[in-house]
């Protein structure tokens, strides 16, 4: 046993933590939903696989050998939702952004500036769409691309203000329903449907609005900014996780540190 232990090389450990990391994500991407209950029983079946193996069990160890083989197919299709967004999470981590790659290339000039992105008429329009209790959702693109989202609603492409805002939430407006979709200073479309979440451990009194803001960020690099027509509270959502009741200036904050 001892021996086992000291003979352990190197790569065996790089090899345990990839799995380990890999197992992970699966379990983060999954956790709250329902498929988390299969994730669990393909654990189970593995080890009872590998311990039938290992005790010599032949005749177990063929019958769920089979159930494994022939289960990788079916568990693409259960698994594809969680699949895609893995993938997303894998391919939006270790994208190099074009500034990183000019700074490695030395192909940066003093002359390039980035743009920045003014985000008070955000700020401005969330305080007063609070204040009149208007429900808002705005999802701020990041390093995803999000031309299916704008498909699915009436494209814009017009500098943001908080008027344009308020009037595209205005209840009376035919483009209030729905979420705006913005990418720096401009509103690309209007009256976008997003996928709900189809997590089971979030509150249950979270209505549509919030639900579809927690479901685009589970799938793609965006920050959702809610306003509840309830309450006036004003949250946002990134990576799957909501956070309530922030203020504006909290709110400002947090997308001069996270959008780019």
């Amino acid at each position: 046993m001892i021996d086992n232990i000291l003979s352990i090389r190197f790569i065996d450990v790089v090899d345990i933590l990839i799995v380990a990391t890999f197992v992970y994500q699966i379990y983060r991407l999954a956790r709250g939903t329902n498929v988390m209950r299969i994730f669990w029983a393909l654990i189970v079946i593995i080890v009872a696989w590998q311990l039938a193996s290992v005790f010599g069990m032949r005749l177990t160890g063929a019958i769920l050998g089979s159930i494994v083989n022939v289960g990788l197919i079916a568990l693409v299709v259960i698994f594809q939702p969680e699949i895609r967004k893995f993938l997303l999470f894998i391919g939006t981590k270790t994208q190099l952004n074009e500034g990183l790659v000019k700074r490695i290339m030395f192909w940066r000039h003093s002359t390039t500036k980035a743009t920045g992105i003014n985000f008070e008429p955000y700020i401005q329009a969330c305080r007063h769409m609070s204040a009149s209790k208007t429900g808002a959702l705005i999802v701020f693109r990041r390093q995803n691309e999000v031309e299916e989202l704008v498909q699915t609603g009436e494209r814009i492409d017009a500098t943001v203000s908080a008027p344009l805002l308020e009037t595209l939430f205005f209840k009376n407006s035919p483009l209030h329903d729905g979420a705006v979709i913005v990418q720096g200073n401009t509103v690309l479309a209007a009256r976008c449907i997003l996928p709900v979440t189809s997590r089971i451990d979030i509150d249950p009194n979270l209505g549509l609005r919030h639900r579809s803001a927690i479901g685009v960020t589970e799938q793609l690099d965006v920050v959702s900014v809610i306003v509840s027509e309830e309450t006036g509270a004003i949250s946002y959502a990134e990576g799957g996780e909501i956070h309530h009741a922030v203020t504006p200036a909290q709110l400002q904050q947090y997308l001069e540190n996270n959008v780019k």
